[in-house]
């Protein structure tokens, strides 16, 4: 047996599963959009066997988009579980051969109850097919199994119609990146669409040291000194109230190193940082770390549209939610 050239072979058969189901894009998929996207209630998909597993894959992949959706064993439900299904919801029943007398007991239950069916099978004439409100019909895939019978083609390729059909509807309800984040609050997913105003701990009108830069060294100084959580750096505005510095640990150090006697009274204007790198609140928290990283710094302002100090992003707040490995999206 050559390993290689039975590997290639099963690949190249999954593949070609795959992109025959271009066929099961037409107007019935379009039907299933709508369908899903108008309702009201949850999605419940269900599937035996190998179809199981892509099912419970699809309804998580349906739900972390956008879809409320739960998965249904065909066992269990025909022993009392169906009575979680609800008025109003959709039942997404995948089944290659349509015939399974677990899937047959549920579509008759399910049509009892009024529920309308969306069918991933092979063929609208099976029982499935006859039953179901839509088809998404995926035709005879030859399994990529050598020996003809482990599902493998088949459930690859009702992988990728569900998948389709998931960002497809998806699109359809003008999910944004903003809600995926919302979806996936752990790992790096919600770590990379995570927003400089989520992130960041000092703000205004809470623990932000935020001082005029028309006051001396001393005066910053003691301005900021109520603050009960200490931040490496103090933030000056203008008289109009916009960001015009930055005053840091360092640069208080520097200073006192080279005028120990008169530090405290110079005005914070001639020895702040100007200009400083600054982020927007509706930045991501992975741009931040970006600017934090390329320039070596540790705090950045965080300012509003007009340019108005809002926060301040601290290293440790990005080093506490582990960030230091995630990149940002736009390449900044």
């Amino acid at each position: 047996m050559d390993i290689r050239e039975t590997a290639l072979k099963i690949i190249r058969s999954e593949a070609a599963a795959v992109c025959a189901m271009e066929k099961a894009i037409n107007s019935e998929f379009e039907r299933a959009v709508e369908l899903i996207k108008q309702c009201s209630a949850s999605l419940i998909l269900t599937g035996v066997g190998k179809a199981g597993h892509i099912a419970r894959k699809l309804s998580a992949t349906f739900s972390s988009t956008g879809t409320p959706s739960h998965f249904l064993s065909p066992t269990d439900a025909v022993h009392g579980d169906l009575g979680c299904v609800r008025p109003g919801d959709i039942v997404m029943i995948l089944s290659a051969s349509g015939e399974s007398d677990e899937v047959l007991r549920i579509i008759s239950i399910v049509k009892k109850l009024d529920h309308q069916i969306i069918a991933i099978t092979a063929s609208r004439n099976n029982s499935l097919g006859r039953h179901a409100d839509v088809v998404l019909e995926m035709g005879k895939i030859t399994e990529a199994c050598p020996l003809g019978l482990a599902p493998s083609a088949s459930t690859t390729a009702m992988l990728a119609l569900g998948d389709a059909l998931a960002l497809t509807v998806m699109q359809a309800r003008d999910f944004t990146a903003e809600d995926f984040a919302l979806y996936h609050p752990a790992g790096q997913l919600g770590r990379r669409l995570m927003s400089v105003g989520e992130a960041m701990t000092f703000r205004l009108g809470e623990n932000l040291p935020v001082a005029s830069d028309r006051l001396t060294v001393g005066e910053v100084l003691r301005e900021v000194s109520s603050i009960k959580r200490r931040s490496g750096a103090v933030v000056l505005v203008n008289d109009e109230g916009r960001l015009s510095g930055i005053f840091t640990d360092g640069d208080l150090r520097r200073l006192l190193t080279s005028d120990p006697a008169g530090a405290l009274n110079r005005p914070i204007s001639e020895v702040m940082g100007r200009t400083p790198k600054h982020v927007r609140e509706d930045q991501l928290a992975s741009e931040a770390m970006a600017i934090m990283k390329k320039h070596r710094i540790d705090e950045l302002p965080v300012v509003n549209a007009e340019g108005k100090p809002v926060g301040l992003i601290d290293v440790q707040d990005l080093v506490v939610l582990r960030m230091l490995d995630v990149e940002p999206q736009n390449g900044s």
